[in-house]
């Protein structure tokens, strides 16, 4: 039962999420470590707030020590971009986070990484499934955590100061100090407050911070920041006069914004206001990827500097992987993930919130007035989504109706071609777009529409919706 989707292993807790199967997973790690040579490369664990992550952790780092693999042990709940920094310092083949990113509270998960700290492709997690397959309990090798730590098998290490120290040389942080701005943080009960605070104030900024407790029901939301969860931030910025509000999700891998007026800025306008800000202002070159599901303004924007935007797949690997190939400048999705090129391989939600910090602290405009100025520029595109449950008895019929009869709805608007690259992506003629894919993460499917106004947004999405009779 044990599958890695887009974005790592994440499952119920107490169902499948056990301590044997966390188990089982280390081990599977730890014979393909062995397999590949690489044990003396070290292996770095990380954990956020959700119950049993730091326990889970632990766990974990007995079955690798247990098979002779020395562990950089995070000692304190972290954002998952610090583990994936602290790997890509040491050089680490292979590391990992307990997490399950913005998933409900009642489930827990691993998220995996390779060499430079990138999200493990599919070709390592179909090795990790194979693993992990054909082992059992009494496979498993392990070492009790405090002899480990006595031994020196574990190590533990704080990296909050190198990678909080990484974001202040990255941005211009005197362009900040200047600005004097009020910043208002909901880290919605995970483990972002300590590293976004902390650069922030660096710059002076006047910085106050909700929802920051520990709180294993994430207070009865998901964390995951959105126009819905992060209400009470809508409202604070903009009856208490802050300049920006900023949420992000559980493991601070994510972002949601808020502009000065109360406004949510979706994450597709998160990726237009960046990219567009480092191309306009900055004056740097250079593509950008994005995901399927995510605005093809972006496109635009990169034509409009002669520049490239490359489409792939959902999960948050493949932007890495493409960013790679062309030297991107920067490379994101609509769920609210991102990177620049020069920082971490993976998405962080604690360096995006400073740049966009940077950004209406260099420029002296506030977030609207540069969401303003792009859609100037570009015009509009108005976006639709909508997540979709449906019984496990209706998966196969659902599968087989998108992925093998590629059959679907009579659009009103005329279709360019359909891609099944990641779900069924169909293109109009018009610009617009359609896309209904499985979530990796979650038992949801997902739809998503981008066109010309919001009403055809919307009546695309519901379209798809009365077709597949969800």
């Amino acid at each position: 039962m044990i599958q890695f989707g887009t974005g790592g292993w994440r499952a119920l807790i107490g169902e499948e999420f056990t301590k044997d199967n966390v188990r089982i997973v280390a081990q599977a790690i730890a014979n393909i470590m062995i397999k590949e040579g690489v044990t003396d490369n070290g292996f770095v664990i990380g954990y956020d707030r959700r119950f049993l992550s730091d326990k889970a952790a632990t766990w974990f780092a007995e079955v690798l020590t247990g098979n002779g693999i020395a562990v950089s042990f995070i000692d304190k709940y972290v954002p998952t971009p610090i583990v994936m920094f602290k790997s890509k310092e040491i050089g680490a083949t292979y590391s990992a986070c307990i997490t399950a990113s913005h998933n409900p509270a009642d489930y827990n998960g691993i998220k995996v990484f390779i060499e430079g700290g990138r999200d493990a492709d599919e070709v390592i997690t179909q090795k990790i499934e194979a693993q992990v397959s054909v082992l059992s309990a009494g496979d498993i090798k392990s070492v009790d955590f405090e002899d480990a730590l006595k031994d020196k098998l574990v190590v533990a290490i704080n990296p909050m100061n190198e990678f909080v120290d990484s974001i202040i040389d990255f941005i211009d942080i005197e362009a900040i100090k200047r600005a004097n701005l009020r910043v208002l943080i909901d880290p919605m009960f995970g483990v972002a407050k300590n590293a976004l605070q902390t650069v922030l104030i660096s710059g002076r900024c006047d910085v106050d911070v909700i929802n920051d407790g520990q709180n294993p029901s994430f207070g009865g939301l998901m964390p995951s920041p959105s126009a819905a969860t992060l209400y009470r931030l809508k409202h604070l910025v903009a009856h208490e006069g802050y300049d920006i509000g900023i949420g992000t999700d559980g493991d601070a891998d994510r972002l949601g914004i808020i502009d000065e007026k109360g406004n949510f800025i979706h994450p597709n306008e998160v990726l237009m206001l960046l990219y567009y800000y480092l191309l306009e202002y900055k004056g740097w070159k250079g593509s950008v990827v994005r995901n399927i599901a995510t605005t093809h303004l972006l496109d635009k924007i990169a034509e409009g500097y002669g520049e490239k935007c490359f489409e792939v797949p959902v999960g948050f690997k493949h932007i890495s992987a493409q960013m790679e190939v062309d030297d991107s400048l920067i490379g994101g999705e609509s769920s609210g993930g991102l990177t620049i090129r020069g920082h971490i391989k993976g998405k962080d939600g604690v360096f995006a919130s400073s740049l966009l910090v940077e950004m209406i602290s260099a420029t002296g405009k506030k977030l609207s007035e540069l969401l303003g100025e792009i859609y100037d520029k570009y015009g509009y595109a108005y976006t639709a989504e909508g997540d979709c449950t449906f019984k496990a008895s209706d998966r196969q019929r659902l599968y087989d109706k998108i992925y093998e009869n590629k059959e679907l709805p009579e659009f009103e608007w005329e279709v360019e071609k359909v891609s099944y690259a990641d779900g069924a992506k169909v293109y109009f003629k018009n610009g617009g777009w359609a896309l209904a894919r499985f979530s990796g993460t979650e038992p949801l499917l997902r739809l998503f529409a981008e066109m010309e106004n919001q009403q055809q947004a919307e009546k695309v999405v519901q379209q798809f919706k009365a077709f597949l009779a969800i």
